[in-house]
Parts: structure tokens; sequence; C-alpha cells
């Protein structure tokens, strides 16, 4: 497997995660939540999406939905 793509959040956006995540690859996000760093691992199995917190496994059916995810965490970039 390829090493992961690694990214501080807010650094990426939704369309470069969702083209590893549907090419096979995992996406590991830096991000601060409290003071406190952690990573979540971003990653598609074929069929579901999953975010992968320290606290939390979230999963997602569709892109759609990935995509709305990441996006209401921080982990993409966005335009102001």
């Amino acid at each position: 497997m390829n090493d992961p793509l690694r990214a501080t959040a807010g650094e990426l956006d939704a369309d470069v995660i969702l083209d590893v995540l549907n090419d096979g690859g995992r996406v590991i996000i830096e991000t601060e939540v409290l003071g406190s760093e952690y990573e979540v691992t971003l990653r598609h199995d074929g069929t579901v999406y999953y975010c992968d917190t320290p606290t939390t496994l979230h999963k997602h059916e569709a892109e759609a939905e990935m995509r709305k995810c990441i996006k209401n965490q921080g982990y993409i970039k966005t335009i102001d």
C-alpha cells in the first residue's frame, strides 16, 4: 500500500482529498481541537468512505456525504 497523503487541516481542497480516496489512497489530516493536536484518517474501501478520528469513526456511503463531512469538520480549504 502507498504511503498516505499527509496535510494540515485547511491545506487541501475537497477534490484533491476525494481523488486520493477514490483512487484507493488514504489521507491523514493533522488538526487541532481545544488546544490538542490529533490526526484524522480519511479512506474509502470502494463502497464506504471513512473519517477515523481518535474518538469516532464516521461512515458515509456517498461521495457527497463525505464532501459535506470534511467541509463541516474544517478539514478542507475554503474560499473566503
